[in-house]
């Protein structure tokens, strides 16, 4: 069946024109006349049986139609334009995965460690963006997500197949400044300390101080930050104490900016999962990245455990 797509050039002249909201402009940087533009978007607009401009003494505006249809078609030739480029990098190589990613799991313990999978796999280019929910593969170009969530959320997320790589286990963090070197807090006196909450984990500190027989009137006061990277810059300038998972803040302990102020982690209920729809199931580009990321995860938890 013959698809029903206009004209590219015609729909490039579009976007252009829709995004200055000028055919003058579009045609500069497209390199073409004025003339020229103009006789491509009147083609699509009798194709389409829509008028996407409106014309005015001072120039054009686009119609509510045209508004809309400028962003979808803007956003499907960005994606023409990024696959384009990939395989001219890589050609003759399929080797480009898409990621969706949490964001401060990415940034804290997945980037760290690309530069071992690019000497291990060098022909295997991965592109990163953020993600904080679920989502339909089948709506998206993601060829795998990393998320973070308990079991309950993941096996409610239809299509996929899911792998546990790391537990969020939560500890208390602090910068060294507020405690004497060397000196590992008892529960009961981390209350005494101003309390870092972190906002899409309200009961956090009302979980731990429970889980140590500690009862804290104020647990659920302090100043919130949305995100652990937020939180952990916050503890390490002297602000308080975090609850944070030491996964995400292994540069911070190692050069001694955050220390743990009480050795008592409280297990965490969300697990990190690397997630794939079942029609990427057997996919070799995926089954190497899921591979490798798997035992970067159980190399984590080793020297975790071992610490």
């Amino acid at each position: 069946m013959k698809r029903k797509i206009p004209s590219t050039s015609a729909l490039v002249c579009f976007e252009a024109a829709a995004r200055h909201e000028s055919f003058t402009k579009a045609a500069d940087e497209l390199a073409l006349t004025q003339s020229a533009v103009c006789r491509q978007i009147a083609s699509l607009e009798s194709y389409l049986g829509v008028p996407l401009f409106r014309r005015t003494r001072r120039g054009v505006v686009l119609t509510e139609a045209g508004a809309t249809y400028s962003r979808r078609i803007g956003q499907r030739l960005d994606a023409v334009e990024r696959d384009t480029l990939a395989l001219m990098a890589h050609p003759g190589l399929a080797g480009t995965l898409d990621l969706a990613v949490v964001p401060t799991f990415a940034t804290r313990w997945l980037v760290p460690r690309l530069p071992g999978l690019a000497k291990q796999q060098p022909d295997l280019v991965l592109n990163l963006e953020t993600r904080t929910r679920p989502f339909l593969f089948a709506d998206s170009d993601f060829d795998a997500a990393l998320y973070a969530g308990t079991p309950e959320q993941v096996g409610n997320w239809p299509g996929t197949e899911a792998v546990a790589l790391l537990r969020e286990d939560l500890v208390p963090v602090c910068s060294p400044a507020l405690i004497a070197p060397g000196r590992a807090l008892a529960p009961a006196e981390v209350a005494a300390f101003p309390l870092l909450q972190q906002s899409t984990r309200p009961y956090g500190w009302r979980r731990w101080f429970a889980a140590q027989g500690v009862q804290h009137p104020r647990d659920s006061a302090g100043p919130r930050y949305e995100l652990f990277s937020m939180l952990a810059a916050a503890a390490s300038h002297g602000l308080g104490m975090a609850l944070m998972p030491p996964l995400l803040i292994e540069s911070e302990l190692a050069r001694g900016e955050l220390v743990v102020a009480c050795d008592r982690p409280q297990r965490g209920e969300r697990f990190y999962y690397f997630v794939t729809p079942e029609r990427k199931a057997g996919d070799p580009l995926v089954t190497r990245l899921r591979d490798w990321i798997v035992a970067e995860a159980a190399a984590s938890a080793a020297a975790a455990g071992s610490a």
